[in-house]
C-alpha cells in the first residue's frame, strides 16, 4: 500500500511552554480507516491542526500525498477534508449553497453533479433547500462533512464526527464512512466512542501526552492484549470455591452458580483444560460454558492507566 499521510518527530510548543505533540510520527495508507483514541488533552486535535495547517509545528515535519503540510501547505491542504468538532455553520444559509461556497474557496469550478451525489449520499439532498438552522444536530453535522468533501479530497480527518450525535444517527454515518472508504477516501478519526473505533476502524493509533503510544491493525492489538473470561455454569450452586481450585484464580458469581476464569486471549496455553479437568476431579457438574472477550475500550483504558502508571 501507499502512504498516504507521513508524520516525522512532529512536535507543537505552545508560548506558554506546553508541550501538545511531542515527537510524533506516523503513517497511513492510503484508503485505510485510522482511529486516533486518546484522553482529553492527549494530543489529537492539535496533530489533526497541524496537519491541516490551521497550527504550525514547532519541529519535524509532515507530508500529505508526498506535499509538505508547511513548505507547500496548499497542495496540501487541497487533499485534505476536514470535520471539525465545532459545529460552525451560517445559521441562516441554504444547505446547497452553504456546500458550494467551500467548493469555491478551493478555486474549484461549479460540479452540481457532484454536489447532489454527496448530499444523496449524506441524505441531505431533500434538505438542499432548508436554511442549516432549521436542521437537527446530527444533520448539521452532515452538512459539515458535505462541506469537507466538496473540493474531493483523498484525506478525510473526522475529529469527534458524531460527538452529540444519537445512537440510531451514528450508526448510519458509520456507514457512510464506510462508503467512502470504499470510494478510495483515506480516513483519519478521533472520537471518545471507543465502540466507533471497534466498529469501523482498520487499525488505532493511542495518543497520550503528546507521544503515540502504540499503532496496530485492529485485530492484531485485539488478539495480543485483549483478555477472553471462561463462564462456567454448574448444576448446583457452591457456597466457596473450592481449595483444589485457588490457582485459577476464580470469581463466584450468580450466586454461587457461576465460576468465572478470565486468561490471555493470545497466549500459547490458557490453562483451560487444566482447570475443567480440576473441575471434574472435584465432582462439580456443569449446566453451561461460554466466552467473552475483552472490549476495544477495556484495551484502551487499561493502556493509558499503564502508560500514566
Amino acid at each position: 500500500m501507499t502512504t498516504i499521510v507521513d508524520v516525522q518527530n512532529l512536535g507543537k510548543v505552545y508560548d506558554g511552554g506546553f508541550t501538545a505533540l511531542d515527537g510524533v510520527s506516523l503513517q497511513i495508507e492510503a484508503g485505510e480507516i485510522i482511529a486516533l483514541l486518546g484522553p482529553n488533552g492527549a494530543g489529537k486535535t492539535t496533530l489533526i491542526s497541524a496537519l491541516c495547517g490551521i497550527v504550525t509545528p514547532s519541529s519535524g515535519h509532515a507530508t500529505v500525498g508526498g506535499h509538505d503540510v508547511v513548505t507547500d501547505y496548499r497542495k496540501a491542504r487541497e487533499m485534505i477534508g476536514l470535520v471539525p468538532q465545532e459545529i460552525a455553520l451560517e445559521p441562516f444559509e441554504k444547505v446547497i449553497n452553504t456546500v458550494r461556497f467551500s467548493r469555491g474557496l478551493f478555486g474549484k469550478t461549479r460540479d452540481d453533479k457532484l454536489l447532489e451525489k454527496i448530499l444523496r449520499q449524506l441524505t441531505l439532498w431533500d434538505k438542499r433547500n432548508a436554511r442549516v438552522r432549521e436542521l437537527s444536530g446530527g444533520m448539521k453535522r452532515r452538512v459539515l462533512i458535505a462541506k469537507a468533501l466538496c473540493h474531493e479530497p483523498r484525506v478525510l480527518f473526522l475529529d469527534e464526527p458524531t460527538a452529540g450525535v444519537d445512537v440510531e444517527l451514528r450508526r448510519d454515518m458509520w456507514q457512510v464512512v464506510e462508503e467512502l472508504r470504499r470510494a478510495g477516501v483515506t480516513i483519519i478519526l478521533t472520537t471518545h466512542y471507543i465502540e466507533e473505533a471497534e466498529a469501523i476502524a482498520d487499525r488505532i493509533a493511542v495518543i497520550n501526552r503528546g507521544q503515540i503510544l502504540l499503532v496496530e491493525p485492529k485485530a492484531d492489538l485485539m488478539a495480543r492484549m485483549g483478555r477472553k473470561t471462561l463462564r462456567i455454569d454448574l448444576m448446583e450452586p457452591l457456597d466457596a470455591i473450592p481449595a483444589a481450585l485457588a490457582e485459577y484464580e476464580l470469581t463466584l458469581t450468580g450466586g454461587g452458580t457461576s465460576l468465572s476464569y478470565t486468561y490471555e486471549a493470545g497466549g500459547e496455553r490458557t490453562g483451560i483444560t487444566r482447570l475443567l479437568q480440576a473441575i471434574a476431579n472435584e465432582g462439580l457438574a456443569l449446566r453451561d460454558i461460554q466466552t467473552t472477550q475483552s472490549s476495544l475500550e477495556e484495551i484502551f483504558v487499561g493502556l493509558i492507566k499503564e502508560e500514566g502508571a
